[in-house]
């Protein structure tokens, strides 16, 4: 994968005209108890424009490829995420990591269609490799927005999608280790044995054991860059999206995240514009931020200020939650906002640019 050198991105930025500013944005009122130390990332491109979570430039790459030889905005998602899937990038995307508490890897993915609003998705796909393909097949060969689990899996085999295993070395050896830790960290609660240090199998607590735990996910950080989100916007002003992911690291079996659920992994509206999240997505499905951050953007909003305002609510009722969103509009501005990381990345490309780029935003301190 390459990575950008930000001295070099600075540089570049500086000849190009594109400057970032430090500053509060406008949109952070709304997220009471907290202060804003975002950079300013609104920058205004021609289209057409490729934007997607963190530093995965290959994919950004790709995306940019196809949408600059005829391909259309979802060939452009598809393949650009296919190639985070292919590449099992950061150990968050695609097959060989993250298992859930049975040493199985999982996926979830989804696709949407700016012009139509059509969305195929899959939830807990198992031992089929493409999981955002397979969310594609299910836009077009569906009536259906979502299929999960072991039915997914035998829709994809109809559909001609190879079945095979999605565990490797890695995945097997973490599971290993995670159950030789006595299956810690546990996303169980209220069960006996206590999950806090035993492993199951488990049965539910009884009467005074009940107890009200933490309901964010601790392990989501800058070392664990989660989902890849992409928006691509062609120079007809088409807009599409998608995500996909192999979700949260020894997950309960059939734990389905926020990635492949509308409006929550992504949302695009071709009247608008298109936003995509990333995070703890037990906590940011309950908010559908990709949606409130492309509804923001229709009443007036600036990107990053739409998506401040998105995970507002979020701020609120889990204020030590981590996550962020990518948001653009359909005239090229693009921007972020994050929030439990010091900072956050995410990359661009558009004709300003001669290769794809990362861009940095501060995130949203809660203040103590």
């Amino acid at each position: 994968m390459h990575y950008l050198n930000y001295s070099s991105l600075y540089f570049f930025l500086t000849i190009t005209s594109i400057t970032i500013l430090t500053m509060t944005s406008p949109g952070s009122a709304a997220c009471s108890g907290c202060s804003t130390r975002t950079t300013k990332s609104d920058k205004s491109s021609i289209l057409p424009l490729v934007v997607n979570t963190w530093p995965f430039t290959n994919a950004t790459a790709k995306a940019w490829s196809v949408i600059t030889s005829g391909g259309s905005s979802l060939d452009a998602v598809e393949q650009g995420c296919t190639v985070c899937e292919e590449q099992q990038t950061d150990g968050s995307v695609g097959f060989g990591n993250h298992p859930d508490e049975n040493g199985e890897t999982t996926l979830d993915a989804m696709i949407m269609d700016g012009v139509t609003h059509d969305v195929g998705s899959v939830g807990c796909l198992r031992r089929v490799k493409s999981a955002i393909s397979v969310a594609r097949a299910v836009m077009n060969y569906t009536k259906h927005t979502l299929l999960v689990g072991e039915l997914a899996t035998q829709f994809a085999k109809e559909m001609g999608f190879k079945e095979e295993t999605l565990s490797t070395n890695t995945s097997i050896e973490d599971w290993k280790q995670w159950k030789a830790k006595e299956c810690q960290p546990n996303f169980r609660q209220n069960v006996v044995p206590d999950s806090d240090s035993s492993c199951g199998p488990y049965v539910p607590a009884t009467g005074n054991s009940l107890k009200q735990q933490p309901r964010y996910n601790m392990e989501v950080n800058q070392g664990n860059h989660d989902t890849i989100g992409m928006i691509v916007i062609d120079k007809a002003g088409n807009v599409a999206g998608g995500t996909t992911t192999n979700g949260a690291n020894h997950k309960v079996p059939g734990r389905v995240g926020d990635s492949p659920i509308t409006g929550s992994g992504c949302y695009v509206d071709n009247d608008v514009g298109g936003a995509a999240a990333t995070g703890d997505g037990d906590v940011m499905m309950r908010f559908l931020p990709s949606l409130r951050a492309v509804d923001n953007m229709n009443r007036g909003m600036s990107p990053s200020s739409a998506c401040e305002q998105a995970l507002a609510p979020i701020i609120k009722f889990y204020p030590d939650f981590s996550g962020a969103v990518i948001a653009a509009n359909k005239t090229g501005v693009y921007g972020a906002a994050c929030y439990g990381f010091p900072s956050f990345h995410y990359s661009i490309y558009h004709p300003a640019l001669q290769a794809p780029q990362v861009a940095e935003v501060a995130c949203m301190k809660k203040v103590k």
